[in-house]
């Protein structure tokens, strides 16, 4: 399939404070009618994305777009099109002057035949539009993906560590630790998911399918050697990996894995005398792919909004992440 046989399409995840997101429910006589969608439109001739969506924008719902993250681009086979779709976040917006010449930061329903702000988990409203179901499953994701550190704290240290962060709000873990004994490894990610469990969040296991389905884990992330020898995905219902360049990038897309973590993007404690790729390399590696990546190396939570502008999701790494670690 050629460039010229997609439609490309500019899409809107707008996010109020409170995490809603919005959606819009197609007016009748069109394709789809009644199904509802994210916000946005097919580029024009000589569009790029990001000026096709402040056009849709205004067009559509009458504001303003503040800030735009890009985020993932899906592509879809509908039976009238193949839509290649391009996913910007926008936190911030504000109202343009209305038919009615009033102004107001609220969306308003110019062409679809209602809104409606969605929580990110929570069962949409329905029928979406079938190319939009894995977005609001990437959109339920946490931002902030903590790696444990026990080898450093202690078992009873990074415990203590985690029940501080769910105290906080996180809610996405990876049980790492490489150089723990096998028994206290074990014991360590019984214990997380467990704790991680009673307050709804999410925990992976690091490289040891065995490990992870034992413990009732949420999941597994693969090592990049892992990922590389892998040919399909495991049924698992979180999968992740670790991501160097933009080959295993594209593998992870084709296995159908739900998020990556790519790095790293400055030097940090972790992998001394590693320097890191530099935010226009992260750029350039993670344009373009379906499912949402984090950066990592040498960042901290604080390092989110730099993150999002340049097309991650979110931020990963170990000793920033926890509670007492932070800058």
């Amino acid at each position: 399939m050629t460039t010229s046989d997609w439609v490309e399409v500019a899409c809107a995840v707008l996010e109020r404070a409170d995490g809603q997101f919005l959606l819009g429910r197609r007016a009748a006589g069109g394709v789809y009618a009644g199904y509802w969608e994210f916000p946005g439109g097919k580029l024009e001739a000589g569009e790029t994305p990001r000026a096709a969506l402040v056009r849709e924008l205004r067009e559509e719902l009458a504001i303003e777009a503040g800030t735009l993250y890009p985020w993932l681009v899906r592509e879809h086979h509908y039976p009238h099109a193949h839509v290649r779709l391009h996913f910007f976040r926008i936190p911030s917006w504000s109202g343009i002057e209305d038919r009615d010449k009033t102004m107001d930061d609220a969306p308003q329903a110019r062409v679809h035949a209602e809104l409606a702000w969605v929580t990110p988990g929570a069962p949409p409203p329905q029928p979406m539009l079938p190319a939009n179901a894995p977005v609001q499953r990437a959109l339920g994701l946490a931002r902030v993906y903590a790696l444990t550190h026990a080898s450093e704290y202690g078992i009873d240290g990074q415990l203590a560590r985690l029940d501080q962060a769910l105290a906080l709000g996180r809610r996405l873990f990876l049980v790492r630790e490489p150089g723990l004994p096998e028994a206290d490894r074990t014991a360590l990610a019984r214990q997380a998911v467990a704790r991680a469990h009673a307050a709804g969040a999410t925990v992976l296991v690091h490289a040891a399918a065995e490990l992870a389905e034992a413990v009732g884990a949420d999941g597994l992330h693969w090592t990049a050697a892992q990922l590389r020898a892998a040919r399909a995905r495991p049924p698992f219902a979180w999968v992740a990996a670790s991501c160097h360049d933009r080959a295993e990038l594209e593998h992870a897309a084709r296995l159908g894995v739900d998020f990556v973590v790519l790095g790293p993007v400055a030097a940090s404690a972790s992998h001394p005398g590693m320097p890191g790729i530099g935010w226009p390399s992260f750029e350039r590696l993670a344009a373009g792919l379906p499912m949402p990546v984090f950066a990592l190396g040498g960042l901290g939570p604080g390092d989110l909004d730099l993150a999002a502008a340049h097309g991650a999701h979110g931020v990963a790494g170990i000793r920033r992440f926890w509670p007492g670690g932070e800058r």
